[in-house]
């Protein structure tokens, strides 16, 4: 080969590898699921009865409940392998004043945010964390987890548990009632925790119609009285007559991280609660883009190669297409 074959052709290769690394744009934030469905928490109804807890625990029948011989109820503290699903407390001061920042308290629920861009499912490496493109719900599924448990790492409210009490642990998580063995949504039936609410502090329904109810209240003033829907947001079982409380203008997961299915409102900063500081674009969309950019700068080499291979090839046949002296 001549040098300045070789060059055109090292060049060549390069100049094709530079414009692969240049399409790796970085992705927006997925866009919710055309007939999301999700749940609307205030905790400004939450009694704390953890009805919830217990009838998620009845739903997903293989899960036992937490016992405790000073307690009559689950006394689950936190989520686990074993709770998909736990009431917490705030406490500030002498917590003697429903809903109020100062000397008050409120009940908050944790469970799977099922999130619009969920970081599990992008950190997943064997898909068995998956995003249901018509519901939007996040499910696990345990028959392909590898036990990597790198959804535990990437989901920024802790919900993903891996059961370390088993040889062959998995992860475990709410999967809004709607896994194999549990398919109450797919039956039209609402999930668990919002069919036995008894104030309808969580409220079922389709993400758009819980949003625009979210919106709603938001406008009401504080000390008015609203009647607020129980069960199914669309076709409530029931309804609750109470007080307004002094919302804080925020729903979380409208916007954060790329926005949720289940969304939360309250009378107490959300970072008193105990939610993490989230920006709008999403944390699977900034990851991606760096992976798939660093994937092309590493077929730089591979590219640059196969020019090469590709002009020696050209003048190996040339030469043999000429003939001459061997």
């Amino acid at each position: 080969m001549e040098r300045r074959d070789f060059l055109k052709a090292a060049l060549g290769g390069s100049a094709a590898a530079v414009c692969s690394v240049g399409m790796a744009q970085a992705r927006p934030n997925l866009e919710p699921a055309e007939e999301a469905v999700g749940m609307l928490f205030d905790s400004t109804l939450c009694v704390g009865c953890k009805a919830c807890v217990a009838k998620c625990k009845e739903v997903n029948s293989r899960v036992p409940a937490h016992s405790d011989p000073d307690n009559p109820w689950d006394s689950a503290r936190d989520l686990s392998a074993d709770t998909f699903n736990v009431i917490k407390v705030y406490r500030s001061g002498k917590a003697v004043n429903k809903d109020r920042i100062k000397d008050g308290f409120c009940f908050e629920k944790r469970s799977c945010m099922h999130c619009v861009d969920p970081g599990c499912v992008s950190a997943c490496p064997t898909t068995s964390m998956r995003r249901d493109p018509k519901t939007g719900i996040v499910t696990h599924h345990p028959d392909s987890c590898i036990g990597c448990r790198n959804c535990m790492v990437a989901c920024p409210y802790n919900v993903p548990q891996f059961d370390y009490n088993k040889v062959f642990g998995s992860i475990h998580k709410c999967q809004m009632c709607n896994q194999s063995g549990v398919e109450r949504i797919n039956n039209g039936q609402m999930t668990g925790c919002a069919e036995v609410c008894p104030t309808g502090a969580t409220l079922f329904g389709s993400r758009k119609a819980l949003l625009a109810e979210a919106k709603r209240r938001m406008t009401l003033k504080s000390g008015e009285v609203y009647t607020y829907p129980r069960g199914d947001v669309s076709k409530p079982d029931s309804m609750h007559e109470k007080t307004v409380p002094n919302y804080q203008k925020h729903i979380w997961g409208e916007k954060e991280a790329g926005g949720t299915n289940v969304m939360h409102i309250s009378a107490i900063p959300f970072d008193q609660l105990g939610m993490p500081p989230l920006e709008e674009r999403s944390a699977a969309s900034v990851s991606e883009t760096v992976q798939h950019t660093l994937y092309s700068y590493l077929a730089l080499p591979a590219i640059a190669l196969a020019g090469l291979t590709y002009v020696v090839k050209r003048n190996t046949d040339h030469d043999d297409d000429e003939g001459g002296m061997s």
